[in-house]
């Protein structure tokens, strides 16, 4: 066995491949009717700002808009096929509704870990000991049978054009695959409310993106994480339509199965 001197607690992921990697964004603003599901505005802004932050970090970021089940799948059964030999990691991210989980494609519902098992060892052997971290902005749906009542004040006839409100929604989206390496981001924890502003964007995706713009390539990234969740806790509804609303806080969290230090210093050109 390993004697524990043996371990640097200082060990860094090998970040300096020619590609610091891909990064999907599966952005879902609009659902199939049958789904009865409001229509998430203020989710373009979070693709917005996700793309430019992950793209200054070095990441070769792909965005899909409004996909069908079968659609996401595809694309994430791609992208598990391909080599990664030169890539540093892989990122993926999910906007969208969540339940249980699962998150919503544009006409049913996917279950996380079958898209986190795509790339396990046994599956995509060139991302093997590569950190491989998923990201869910996701808020819970109603039931299927249920007629839903829309939260986002934007759909209410009586709201303002270009009036930037904040919508509460209830999430529960856990998961954990097993096997090393893996991160998994989730925008709410459990039993609290995911907030989404809907010109500026969600909570979360905001001050995510502002951390990555000011310390991405220098800070430990479960040490931004960290900080991520303390100034999304920090924040609280000023503003709603929705009474019941006002006060209401948030708190992200994440889960890692990370081995060693997550850096994303700048690549030399």
């Amino acid at each position: 066995f390993l004697r524990i001197e043996s371990f640097d607690p200082a060990e860094e992921y090998k970040m300096n491949h020619k590609k610091r990697g891909v990064a999907l964004i599966f952005n879902q603003e609009r659902f199939f009717w049958y789904l009865a599901m409001p229509e998430r505005h203020g989710t373009n802004a979070d693709k917005e700002n996700l793309t430019r932050s992950l793209r200054k970090l070095d990441f070769e970021v792909q965005c899909f808009d409004n996909l069908k089940a079968s659609e996401i799948l595809e694309k994430v059964h791609e992208v598990s096929k391909s080599s990664h030999v030169d890539a540093d990691c892989f990122f993926c991210i999910f906007l969208s509704h969540g339940e249980n989980d699962h998150v919503f494609a544009y006409d049913a519902k996917i279950k996380i870990q079958d898209l986190t098992d795509l790339f396990k060892g046994d599956h995509c052997q060139s991302l093997v000991g590569k950190p491989k971290i998923f990201l869910i902005q996701a808020c819970r749906g109603e039931k299927h049978d249920e007629p839903v009542v829309p939260m986002d004040v934007v759909d209410n006839a009586d709201t303002l054009p270009g009036t930037n409100e904040v919508v509460a929604d209830a999430a529960a989206v856990y998961t954990l695959p097993a096997g090393a390496d893996f991160l998994m981001c989730y925008s709410v924890a459990e039993g609290y409310y995911s907030h989404r502003e809907t010109i500026n964007g969600s909570w979360y995706v905001q001050d995510l993106c502002h951390m990555l713009k000011e310390y991405g390539s220098s800070l430990e990234f479960t040490e931004i994480l960290t900080v991520v969740n303390r100034m999304v806790s920090q924040r609280s509804v000023p503003f709603s339509k929705d009474p019941t609303a006002i006060g209401k806080k948030q708190v992200p969290c994440f889960a890692s199965m990370l081995t060693k230090k997550l850096y994303f210093r700048p690549k030399s050109k």
